[in-house]
């Protein structure tokens, strides 16, 4: 069971991926550039310049990639979960008793392992969708060579503790929404239906990025600042300068379209995981 949870989140990541990966894009060149008036003013230069093929820059690479991040979110977090709660895996999961301190402690476990491993995944992620042409980079495998042969190995890893800032506690609400969300909807004692598991993970998705749009929007500048943006020293002077140049209304930039993007692309990744699971380990089995 520890296994196929990690495969089951492998394989709900990419789908989720799959679902959001346009408006994704839209909202990391808002966060990243100052070019655009808006959304709708990035969505028609981006169709303009670069055609329809413009809004899934740098998909396929997470799509493959996202499949692991997901899978150490997912697993290390039902894993954590379950060491936490000293639950019995012979129960559903619906069944077990566990406190929404246990579940907070469990996401914010999921968040730390999945930015030492991801990080450099979520930078190259975001170099490929902040051009808008490709003469810097051709593609992910070369993105990275660029960036060790530029930047070393240190490169890779810029903007990691806006990343850890922004994923470790957001993942602990990430998950607390979801639970107490799905808790709510099903009647006790009974498996949770679809429309319990897409709200449940449609609310955690908004509830999450609502929380975590100011740092996701210092993480995108300060990956970008090796890429031809503005340069900053780190976390503490992005935010200074962003704010002394843009106001604090730069900090929630992209908040819209994270909210619109999160609720589908959560509940389609939660409905996906715990379809898989049921199908892995059926009820009674």
């Amino acid at each position: 069971m520890p296994f196929l949870e990690f495969v089951a989140g492998s394989i709900s990541g990419a789908v989720g991926i799959a679902v959001g990966h346009p408006l994704d894009t839209v909202k990391v060149r808002l966060q990243a550039k100052s070019a655009y008036k808006g959304i709708f003013d990035c969505v028609a230069k981006t169709y303009l310049n670069e055609g329809f093929h413009g809004f899934f820059k740098g998909m396929s690479f997470p799509v493959l990639t996202t499949g692991l991040a997901n899978s150490i979110v997912f697993g290390s977090y039902s894993n954590a979960l379950d060491y936490l709660s000293q639950s019995d895996r012979r129960l559903a999961r619906h069944c077990r008793q566990v406190s929404s301190l246990q579940v907070f402690a469990a996401g914010c476990f999921s968040g730390i392992v999945q930015v030492l491993v991801c990080a450099p995944i979520d930078l190259v992620k975001v170099r490929l969708q902040g051009q808008t042409t490709a003469e810097r980079y051709r593609g992910p495998v070369h993105c990275v060579a660029v960036i060790l042969q530029q930047e070393g190995v240190r490169g890779l890893y810029r903007g990691v503790v806006a990343l850890a800032l922004r994923d470790v506690p957001c993942y602990g609400l990430y998950f607390l929404p979801y639970e107490l969300t799905r808790k709510a909807l099903t009647e006790t004692g009974e498996e949770p239906g679809t429309f319990a598991i897409m709200m449940a993970g449609g609310v955690a998705g908004v509830v999450t990025w609502a929380c975590a749009t100011p740092m996701d929007v210092v993480k995108a500048r300060l990956q970008m600042s090796g890429a031809g943006g503005q340069q900053y020293s780190g976390v503490l002077h992005c935010i200074r300068v962003s704010l002394k140049e843009e106001g604090v209304r730069v900090f929630f930039k992209g908040l819209l379209l994270n909210s619109v993007r999160a609720f589908p692309v959560n509940a389609v990744t939660f409905l996906t995981y715990e379809s898989l699971l049921k199908s892995f380990c059926p009820p009674g089995k």
